[in-house]
């Protein structure tokens, strides 16, 4: 098992930046690929960026790129995702997850473990 706890969200303005961190307990987190989704009211959950265990090897989709970075601290148990130059549209709830295997993935149905969320609103 894995337990998730995502924090640092809140509400920003557009243009501004925010870090969101999840700590991770239970289960040897370097053998884990970690991952940020987010969910906007009404839509579906969506991938955002993933990260392997070593931190060598990140993807993200395409309209966070050049904005957001995803990078871990195995030695704390925490993944990060620092969120630049927001806008309105980053609007959501902000989940970290953790999938056991060696490559990265942008799969929601990859990741067996989940956090309980944090809201991230951005105003124009």
């Amino acid at each position: 098992q894995v337990q998730l706890v995502e924090s640092g969200g809140g509400l920003v303005q557009a243009g501004g930046s925010l870090r969101l961190s999840c700590a991770a307990s239970g289960r040897t987190f370097t053998r884990l690929v970690m991952g940020w989704f987010r969910q906007a009211p009404g839509k579906e959950r969506e991938f955002i960026a993933t990260i392997t265990w070593s931190g060598g090897d990140t993807g993200y989709t395409n309209s966070v790129k050049g904005r957001f970075t995803i990078s871990r601290d195995n030695a704390k148990n925490t993944v990060y995702l620092q969120m630049s130059s927001l806008k309105p549209e980053d609007t959501a709830v902000y989940y970290c997850a953790a999938a056991v295997r060696f490559t990265k993935t942008t799969a929601e149905n990859d990741y067996a473990y989940w956090g309980q969320g944090t809201q991230v609103t951005v105003s124009s």
